[in-house]
């Protein structure tokens, strides 16, 4: 059987661009807003869920409602979120937020921030549910529904896409069947945009990452916001340091009931401190990003 994927990408030889000012490392802040959108009884689910929270194994049995994870949730909606968004607010720096809409909808006041900031939003679904689970008609309706409430909420359409980590097999087919969305980000396996053919039409990945990502901060004993800052600069000084070899980008994951706690935001403000006023670096929103591209490596050219 031929393998539909691809272990090569760009190899030894990365399209040679520059991002916008001249800059070779592309910094983009996402914040994942879910809160709201997750499996809950009260939704018909049949089950609440605890994930990404402080609850590591289950506590309350299957069918009940785990009214302790319920208010993990509701803190990343009510303090995390406020917390996030006044950092980056009073910074001035652009940032991502890939939305469930369903989680907007039920926080009226964050949908309203959103609208008024300049951030843009990636659509990460209607609720924060796999869409590896199911059957292509429902997803297609999922996929339109989401699109249409968070253009009315934010009063600007979704250009991207991201599923709750990882998207069905017709996923991506039913994203360029919509019509609406000029990426997605559904794939780990890069540090640059790509091109693939979808039904005979090239559309563009914008890869995400879960290692620059406050999912780590989450599941462990103790894992201090510190830490979370000090692996970031890690990471940014190595991008920095290939920037002569190569371009890169670096996407920073974040959740309102994770790193919105005070204890982890810290970790955050050592690395906005640590990249601030620098000059070798884009810091965009994630649309930015594929525009960019679109425009510097159009589908089936690679600058030399």
């Amino acid at each position: 059987m031929e393998s539909q994927r691809d272990f090569v990408g760009y190899a030894d030889s990365p399209p040679n661009i520059r991002w916008p000012g001249g800059q070779r490392l592309a910094v983009n802040f996402v914040l994942n807003y879910e809160e709201g959108s997750e499996y809950s009884i009260e939704d018909g689910d049949g089950r609440s869920d605890a994930t990404l929270t402080e609850v590591t194994q289950p506590r309350v049995p299957r069918g009940s409602r785990d009214l302790g994870a319920e208010s993990m949730f509701e803190y990343g909606s009510r303090v995390g979120f406020w917390r996030i968004y006044r950092l980056f607010r009073d910074q001035g720096l652009p940032l991502t937020v890939f939305a469930s809409a369903l989680a907007l909808e039920r926080n009226p006041a964050a949908a309203k921030a959103v609208a008024d900031s300049d951030w843009d939003v990636v659509c990460h679904g209607r609720r924060w549910i796999e869409h590896y689970l199911l059957d292509e008609a429902t997803e297609r309706d999922e996929i339109a529904q989401a699109f249409d409430s968070i253009h009315r909420l934010v009063g600007r359409p979704p250009e991207g896409w991201y599923c709750r980590y990882a998207p069905s097999s017709v996923t991506r087919k039913l994203l360029v069947e919509h019509g609406g969305f000029t990426y997605d980000c559904d794939a780990y396996n890069d540090e640059l945009p790509y091109w693939v053919q979808v039904e005979g039409r090239p559309h563009l990945i914008v890869p995400y990452s879960l290692v620059t990502n406050d999912a780590k901060l989450v599941g462990s004993p103790l894992v201090t916001g510190r830490a979370f800052g000090e692996f970031l600069i890690d990471s940014f000084d190595e991008l920095v340091s290939e920037a002569t070899v190569h371009p890169r980008m670096m996407s920073v994951g974040m959740h309102a009931r994770i790193l919105g706690h005070p204890g982890r935001i810290r970790g955050l403000q050592a690395f906005l401190a640590h990249i601030q006023d620098r000059d070798d670096v884009w810091v965009c929103r994630r649309g930015d990003l594929a525009a960019h591209w679109r425009a510097v490596v159009p589908p089936g050219e690679i600058p030399a």
